[in-house]
């Protein structure tokens, strides 16, 4: 991981997107009037003819995508995650997620770290909603290169795919040349003490805190689970047997999300304990990014502090 190098998962889409767009014409871009800070502006500056705001109508931008993919269009729509699993839920589910309509959901600014906008905007229960999704592929991913494979991946598949970004900038973890495949998640390190298990912007934090407990004298495995749904069932079970302890952390309500998940399928394949670190079945508050990361304990240092306790 070079963490001198920090770029936000968001700014990766804007540009892989535009990038995509040069090389795909059925790629069709829509956003709800947020196009700088979800960077959508990038491909509108090139293909304005491939591009619609639709302005401050989350619904009907899911309408609108939905009715493009039915004449063979991929749309990617970008808001908020608050605005697009939030506000436009009923859209998703109904028009897009039922019919298995071909529609790239792109949300930025998801989770606690939107920061100083507050529990208003800070989405964290945005994995649960459209996990729970029947034909939905759900992926969250961690850093700038695993945010550029899954722009350009997700255009593959054949059906509704919900891609979560944040809006903090995150350290860079693969250099480039890894192979990245959906459903499967990423194991960094070979530790027998514990299986971290994180997603998104916890990833890296995850990661720090492996290196202080490695001079600690303590051996954990990290993995990065960028696919959500559907989730890596053979490595979580890989690792329940391997390993002592299962802690999960994410920028999610405990309830729903990566925890949840993991559990569910723990629960039926290699029943052992799981302890969740996230938020805690509250709502957010404003601060700033790193601030709240540390008083909802999802940071390098909980996580150490986690794997400490009865080590």
């Amino acid at each position: 991981m070079n963490s001198d190098i920090k770029i936000a998962t968001r700014q990766s889409y804007g540009e892989e997107l535009a990038k995509l767009g040069e090389e795909n014409k059925d790629i069709v871009v829509l956003d709800a009037d947020l196009t700088t800070a979800t960077k959508t502006g990038i491909f509108a500056k090139k293909f304005p003819d491939r591009f619609i705001n639709v302005g401050i109508a989350e619904q009907n931008l899911m309408g609108i995508a939905a009715g493009l993919s039915t004449f063979g269009k991929i749309p990617y729509a970008s808001t908020f995650a608050v605005f697009a699993a939030g506000r436009a839920y009923d859209q998703i589910r109904t028009s897009i997620a039922y019919p298995k309509l071909n529609v790239k959901i792109c949300a930025t600014h998801a989770g606690i770290t939107v920061g100083e906008d507050g529990a208003t905007h800070q989405m964290i229960e945005d994995l649960g909603l459209m996990r729970g999704l029947p034909n939905m592929t759900v992926l969250s991913t961690s850093d700038d290169t695993q945010t550029r494979w899954a722009v350009r991946e997700i255009a593959k598949i054949d059906g509704p795919v919900y891609l979560r970004l944040c809006r903090m900038a995150t350290p860079v973890i693969y250099e480039g040349n890894e192979q990245f495949e959906i459903g499967k998640g990423i194991q960094l390190g070979s530790g027998t003490d514990a299986s971290i298990i994180a997603t998104g912007v916890t990833v890296s934090e995850a990661l720090k805190a492996q290196k202080i407990l490695q001079e600690k004298g303590i051996d954990v495995r990290v993995i990065d689970m960028h696919t959500i749904k559907p989730i890596d069932r053979d490595l979580l079970v890989k690792c329940a047997e391997e390993t002592a302890r299962i802690i999960t952390v994410e920028d999610h309500n405990i309830i729903g999300g990566l925890g949840s998940a993991v559990c569910e399928i723990l629960s039926e394949e290699y029943p052992v304990k799981v302890e969740r670190m996230g938020i805690n079945d509250c709502f957010g508050r404003s601060g700033k990014a790193e601030e709240l990361m540390t008083y909802y304990k999802i940071d390098a240092e909980a996580i150490v502090n986690k794997v400490l306790v009865n080590t």
